[in-house]
């Protein structure tokens, strides 16, 4: 019966994934990445021959990175990891490594690491990952014992489908209904006591038979199918955080999970059940298809790379080439930043690159933004602790620079001294571009800003002494007016009357000196005073005019009376008195014009 068969059954959990198995690749990552997963479009790469990092689409120098920075900046300044609680988690995760290689991974090994896992996740350094392990070595061998039980089940199963099968063959002689019912038939034709009763009993017992056969049938492939999908989640799981430990760069649980791998799958299928851009990474790197021992192999050059590159890095500190020391530390650090050598280098070696390193990034932050003076002088003091650095391309960059601030500075000064303030504008915008912090381009700004305030009181001031008449102040200040009035044409002529007349009246003074040195005081009150009936408002030309009237005053007051004489027109005696200031100074001009105009007064021309 059916109903025996029941117990053998395993009782299910809701399922949560199909009952049929799935193909491997619908198990793990979609083979296409979409935009919003969370590696992006694609997988990180890293070129460390260009120490390019490719990642979402995108390519950036890992050394020029602010998250990098400050991911490498706090390893710098953090103390080594060699205290009594770090060497024993490393013994811990060696010990591991040593009881799961392949000469040694019996089965009291691996229960004996799998409990290690658990003491190594009690450390910080480890990050609970060795707990993620131990769980999915734990999934795996709970995968093992349900595949186990519906192994049994399926014996179960089997036995009694092979007793259904017993019971279908012998429930009737004849083989089938129909034969069944002609000799029944014939038997009743003969005895005249048969029935049809008989005949339904054994057509019941038959489809009861079959019924049951089916049943039992169907729960062997039920079962069947889940123990493929079970072995196959627990390998996809199991792959899956090997692929994240790598992807970590966590190669020693890389490692350890390999191992673990190999003994828990003993059928010999390796090859890795990732998404497309995650097996041609793998391709790439290996030109193998992706496979545990493909991750294993690149996991162990990791961990041979990160010991060559720290070997690599002390030896250059020993020869004081912390430009290269500091690549190769860097470099270092980007592929195995959890490898105990990196883990393990003593803080003092560390703090040797730091101040290369934050001058370095400052140089790089500098040059982005064009500040070119704090630039070159980084550029010095990284010649000067580090033998081996190049400063040709920032020391290029510099020169550049300088030269096209220098050109452009250049031009705002002519542009300034020319009253071209467009041209002016623009050489000082392509200067400011070139060098946004160039010490000269802030004194050159200071001095043409400075110049035009310069040159607008200077034109505030000549319009003031202009509306004053006072030619004296222009004339002593005319080398600024003449350069504020450069862009002032009209401004320009006034300033140029003005010079004109002050010329006039310093020749009248010149001359009224010297005559005043030959003891001719007349002649010199003269020179001067013909000078101040044009321009009565001169100061110094009004001092002058008074010395000379006292030291001359016969000659002035002979002068003045006659000048009187003649407004009243008293023709007779202003001659006369004109005769007599010609007697006092015989090259009188005064007297010598009046004396003529006066004669054709009295005496008319015909």
């Amino acid at each position: 019966m059916f109903a025996c068969a029941a117990p053998a059954q395993v009782p299910d959990a809701p399922p949560a994934a199909p009952a049929a198995p799935l193909p491997p690749s619908s198990v793990t990552a979609p083979a296409k990445s979409q935009p919003g997963s969370f590696l992006g479009r694609d997988v990180p790469a890293f070129d460390p021959g260009s120490e390019i990092l490719s990642w979402d689409g995108r390519s950036w120098n890992v050394n020029n990175n602010r998250l990098f920075q400050a991911r490498f900046e706090k390893y710098l300044n953090a103390p080594e990891e060699t205290s009594e609680t770090d060497r024993r988690y490393q013994a811990l995760i060696a010990e591991v490594l040593v009881r799961l290689a392949p000469s040694q991974a019996n089965k009291a090994n691996v229960d004996y690491s799998f409990r290690l896992l658990f003491n190594a996740s009690n450390y910080d350094a480890d990050a609970r990952l060795c707990a993620s392990l131990a769980d999915a070595v734990y999934t795996v061998w709970l995968a093992q014992r349900q595949q186990a039980r519906l192994t049994s089940a399926n014996e179960t199963l089997r036995h009694a489908r092979h007793s259904a099968y017993f019971k279908l063959a012998t429930s009737n002689t004849g083989g089938s209904l129909e034969s069944t019912t002609t000799t029944s038939n014939t038997q009743k034709t003969a005895t005249g006591t048969g029935t049809t009763s008989e005949v339904v009993k054994s057509a019941a017992q038959q489809g009861r038979a079959a019924v049951e056969l089916a049943e039992l049938e169907a729960a062997i492939k039920a079962n069947e199918a889940k123990r493929a999908l079970s072995e196959i989640q627990a390998k996809v799981e199991f792959q899956a955080l090997m692929v994240q430990f790598f992807l970590q760069r966590r190669y020693q649980h890389v490692l350890m999970a390999s191992r673990f791998y190999r003994a828990l799958f003993t059928d010999g299928d390796s090859k890795l059940n990732l998404g497309k851009d995650a097996t041609e990474l793998f391709a790439r790197s290996s030109g193998q298809p992706p496979t545990v021992s493909v991750l294993d192999s690149l996991a162990n050059e990791a961990v041979r790379d990160v010991r060559e590159g720290i070997r690599a890095f002390e030896f250059l500190l020993e020869k004081s080439e912390l430009d290269s020391a500091t690549k190769r530390l860097a470099e270092a650090f980007t592929v195995g930043e959890f490898m105990p050598e990196i883990r393990t280098l003593p803080r003092e070696k560390k703090r040797r690159v730091v101040d290369f390193s934050h001058k370095g990034f400052q140089l790089i932050s500098a040059l982005d933004v064009k500040d070119y003076t704090l630039a070159e002088t980084l550029v010095k003091e990284l010649a000067v602790i580090a033998k081996d650095f190049d400063s040709s391309k920032p020391t290029a960059a510099i020169e550049t620079a300088r030269q096209l601030a220098s050109f452009q500075i250049a031009k705002a000064r002519n542009a300034a001294i020319g009253g071209d303030r467009p041209a002016l504008e623009a050489a000082l915008t392509a200067a400011t571009e070139a060098w946004p912090r160039n010490p000269e381009l802030t004194e050159v700004s200071k001095l043409i800003f400075s110049q035009g305030d310069v040159q607008q009181k200077a034109v505030i001031d000549f319009d003031q002494l202009l509306s004053q008449k006072n030619y004296r102040q222009i004339y002593t200040d005319s080398g600024r007016f003449i350069a504020a009035l450069a862009t002032y044409p009209d401004r320009q002529k006034q300033l140029q009357e003005v010079l004109e007349h002050m010329k006039s009246i310093e020749t009248a003074l010149l001359r009224a000196d010297e005559m005043a040195r030959q003891s001719n005081y007349a002649g010199a009150w003269e020179s001067v005073e013909k000078a101040f009936a044009q321009f009565p408002d001169d100061t110094r030309l009004n001092q002058q005019r008074a010395s000379l009237t006292t030291q001359a005053a016969d000659f002035v007051r002979t002068v003045r009376a006659a000048q009187d004489l003649e407004k009243q027109e008293q023709i007779g005696s202003s001659l006369a008195w004109y005769l007599k200031a010609q007697k006092l100074y015989p090259q009188s001009e005064f007297a010598g014009e009046a004396i003529g105009r006066l004669v054709k007064r009295v005496l008319p021309q015909e």
